[in-house]
């Protein structure tokens, strides 16, 4: 399954010496295949606070992401995490998003390489998708029983040392 989405970023200015504004990702919104190759678009300013649209996304489905879906269907509160990083060129605006994910794992895995990564609301066509991809293609596995710090485990087993008395 596929879903091209936009990536609606959003501007809101500071009062702080060191920093005159934020952006960061607020929302997606589905995406008509047209509207996914176009450049950044000015949406409104609200106030001080600008909005923008960036397209150019596909969510895809991926059985080896399973798992990472199956946690975030199972939270309280399903989110679309949204990588992203700045932009030096001067254009506005000043960041782009690079990845869309549904997967929690993915999203951790771009974290811990160090990349920005925000979450922004999920849209119900996209939970209902991931509810039906993640019942058909999820299999939990299956739990074992781990022994960890038995002294006595090899004595059963009947390997390793013993004492002599």
């Amino acid at each position: 399954m596929r879903f091209p989405v936009c990536v609606i970023l959003q501007r809101t200015p500071l009062v702080n010496r060191w920093i005159t504004e934020r952006w960061e990702p607020v929302a997606i919104e589905l995406a008509v295949r047209e509207e996914a190759a176009a450049s950044p678009v000015h949406l409104s300013a609200a106030g001080a606070v600008e909005r923008w649209r960036c397209g150019a996304h596909v969510i895809e489905f991926h059985r080896s992401e399973a798992e990472g879906y199956f946690l975030n269907t199972t939270s309280p509160d399903p989110k679309v995490f949204v990588m992203w990083r700045p932009v030096e060129d001067g254009s506005i605006p000043r960041i782009r998003s690079e990845v869309v994910t549904v997967s929690y794992n993915e999203a951790a895995r771009l974290m811990d390489g160090g990349e920005r990564v925000d979450a922004v609301p999920m849209l119900p066509e996209i939970l209902a998708a991931m509810t039906e991809f993640v019942a058909d293609n999820y299999k939990p596995e299956p739990k074992r029983k781990v022994r960890r710090n038995d002294p006595f485990a090899d004595r059963e087993s009947g390997g390793g040392r013993r004492r002599q008395p």
